[in-house]
């Protein structure tokens, strides 16, 4: 049964977030990445509703119906966090416990470094937390794919993924879902390719869709980005040396909220710098580490690929919190 959750427009950090609300109890925030929506916590919401929780799940800023800045530095990391703790205090609460997946998983672990009074706990899915490291992301990503197509340098010119992605949006979503889905990495799919391809290129065209994708889900989203295009959302991914400069004031501090970190044993993220075990790096940042569980034959969408698991998962963190 689904909660009834209402879409409201909530003002935070300068902007309205259009959020999905639902419950009562101690709040609970979940931050969607990209090329997502609240609508990505579909099956998380009824969950902690029915465990007694008030949940709040906005499209983060540039997507579905919240505002979309159009400036590139609008989306800089601290900004970010920022809605998310003047989220907190626009329902009334001083604070809030995280879940963030994707993109939204360093917003969430970043607000609990510039907002540490404001989060209680905080539970990263698919991204671990490592810290501001000694370069801006782009520069590492620049040496590791030199030569080589990785999406995140395809999208920093503005326009050109847009463009590409906009083309047909259904479509486009389709591939991507699929690219990083636990289907695919089970299938064998590999992409590799030179640096001037484009993000689609190689990319299948899943017939018929996973089974955790509907086309009533598809049609959500394809809708919602035909509502928002991916200006603000690609934006996120061009704040890599805006993001290194800001974290300077956060560089030696550690998450020491309780934590927990979800993602599926196939998740091309666990992947992105080779020779290096993410999650052990992460337990150094994230002393409190409470919860680790890898969903076996999962990919990258992996609350929406296995919610069962992931609702088991948070439910068991949740409930080991005073």
């Amino acid at each position: 049964m689904q909660p009834a959750q209402k879409l409201q427009m909530i003002e935070t950090n300068g902007i309205r977030l259009r959020t999905a609300i639902a419950g009562d109890g101690p709040l609970i925030v979940l931050v969607h990445g990209w090329p997502e929506s609240w609508y990505s916590w579909r099956h998380q919401i009824p969950a902690l509703v029915a465990a007694g929780y008030r949940v709040a799940a906005p499209d983060v800023r540039g997507y579905g119906g919240s505002d979309k800045p159009d400036a590139i530095e609008a989306y800089g990391i601290k900004t970010m966090s920022a809605d998310i703790a003047g989220l907190i205090s626009a329902l009334g609460e001083r604070q809030a416990i995280l879940i963030g997946h994707d993109w939204g998983a360093p917003i969430v672990w970043n607000t609990a470094l510039y907002f540490p009074e404001q989060v209680r706990a905080v539970a990263g899915l698919s991204v671990p937390h490592f810290g501001r490291g000694m370069m801006p992301r782009l520069q590492l990503f620049s040496k590791l794919y030199k030569d080589r197509f990785f999406y995140q340098l395809y999208f920093q010119e503005p326009g050109v993924a847009e463009a590409e992605l906009e083309a047909d949006i259904r479509m486009s979503l389709r591939k991507v879902y699929f690219w990083a889905s636990g289907e695919a990495a089970r299938g064998g799919l590999k992409v590799d390719k030179p640096a001037d391809a484009r993000l689609l290129d190689g990319l299948p065209d899943p017939q018929p869709l996973p089974v955790w994708l509907s086309e009533a889900d598809l049609d959500y989203y394809t809708e919602q980005f035909t509502q928002s295009g991916f200006r603000g959302p690609l934006n996120r991914y061009r704040t890599s040396d805006i993001d290194f400069a800001e974290q300077a004031e956060i560089k030696d501090k550690q998450v020491t909220q309780p934590a927990a970190f979800i993602a599926g044993s196939l998740d091309p993220v666990l992947r992105f710098v080779p020779g290096i075990d993410p999650i052990e790096l992460m337990r150094k940042q994230v002393p409190d580490l409470r919860l680790v569980e890898l969903i076996e034959g999962a990919g990258h969408w992996v609350q929406q690929e296995r919610p069962a698991e992931v609702n088991a998962a948070l439910l068991k963190f949740l409930g080991g919190l005073s």
